[in-house]
């Protein structure tokens, strides 16, 4: 597996990253054992995770990834890049949610002891807060790796403005700066190429993206004249609405289909073409594969060891670039 450079700083990443929300609800801890190996014998690196996951399970569950991470990691820390982040619900206190000083010293002790570790590499605000003024956040994080409990920091779901805004401040205030970056991005979810990548690119800010098979959409599983299967992310718990309204859509389910002959004609597989696509833009980093199986690691590591011909990725880009325009909430 390739190692990459981590946006400007010093420290190197495997090509792919493995993310873990499906551990402890979608899949047991067994399962999340077996998906941990198989990424580690592939050479994955690094791992991506949550205070707040498993993805759709109760409030009451928030944490339980983290416990299974640690559990796994014991004995083997020195080998993997750990990534975490906060900012959603993890108790029933007020304060147990967003971007505070508060919640990020609070939240940061308890992801240490979950994950059994003294430290993360990587310390990530899951979304942004507009109820907190960004230089609390900053100040707090910065704080943390002083402290030696973090070794850099990014965010997650933000615009190209709130980067932008975060990046200035840091400056202001002479503490660390967010290297890395990690949003939604896939040939269905294409918005962000328009100003949040370029900046990210002009600063040499780290692009670790999620959803890159949109919820499973893009593996060519799913057809719209049937409603979506038990135990996929548009059926899990109380995330499924969340997939269903961001993907589960004529246009975008036509559009599957539209990928599909491309595919056959390139022989590779609707998921591994998808993630190859992801990986082609030369402002990602790693992008960050779940899996609720082991063998479904299998389209993402074929999709680094055979990268997207220039004629594909340009009928791909073709093909999809309406997906850079629209609702960008979606």
């Amino acid at each position: 597996m390739e190692h990459v450079r981590f946006g400007r700083t010093g420290l190197r990443v495997s090509r792919l990253c493995l993310g873990t929300m499906t551990f402890g609800f979608q899949c047991d801890e067994p399962a999340s054992v077996a998906i941990l190996d198989a990424a580690a014998e592939a050479g994955i690196t690094f791992l991506d995770t949550a205070d707040a996951y498993p993805l759709g399970a109760p409030l009451a569950d928030a944490g339980r990834t983290e416990e299974i991470l640690g559990r796994w990691l014991k004995g083997r820390r020195d080998r993997f890049v750990l990534a975490t982040k906060c900012f959603a619900p993890t108790g029933p206190s007020p304060w147990d949610v967003g971007s505070s000083r508060q919640n990020i010293m609070r939240a940061i002790d308890a992801s240490l002891r979950r994950l059994q570790t003294d430290h993360v590499d990587l310390y990530q605000l899951h979304f942004w807060d507009v109820n907190t003024p960004v230089d609390e956040s900053l100040l707090a994080l910065d704080d943390l790796i002083r402290a030696g409990k973090v070794r850099y920091v990014g965010i997650s779901n933000v615009l190209a403005y709130q980067l932008a805004r975060s990046l200035g401040r840091s400056e202001v205030l002479h503490v660390t700066r967010f290297d890395s970056l990690q949003p939604r991005y896939n040939l269905l979810f294409r918005q962000l190429e328009r100003e949040l990548l370029p900046l990210a690119a002009e600063e040499q800010i780290a692009v670790i993206p999620y959803n890159a098979l949109a919820g499973g959409l893009l593996t060519g599983k799913h057809a719209s004249d049937r409603p979506p299967a038990d135990g996929t992310r548009f059926t899990l718990g109380n995330a499924a609405r969340t997939y269903t309204d961001r993907y589960w859509h004529e246009r975008e389910l036509a559009t599957v289909e539209a990928l599909r002959p491309l595919a056959e004609e390139a022989g590779r597989t609707m998921a591994d073409m998808a993630i190859a696509w992801v990986l082609a833009n030369p402002v990602i980093t790693s992008p960050i594969i779940g899996a609720s199986r082991p063998d479904q690691l299998d389209a993402a590591v074929r999709a680094v060891e055979s990268p997207l011909e220039p004629d594909l990725k340009a009928r791909l880009d073709e093909l999809t670039t309406e997906y850079r325009f629209g609702d960008a909430t979606r």
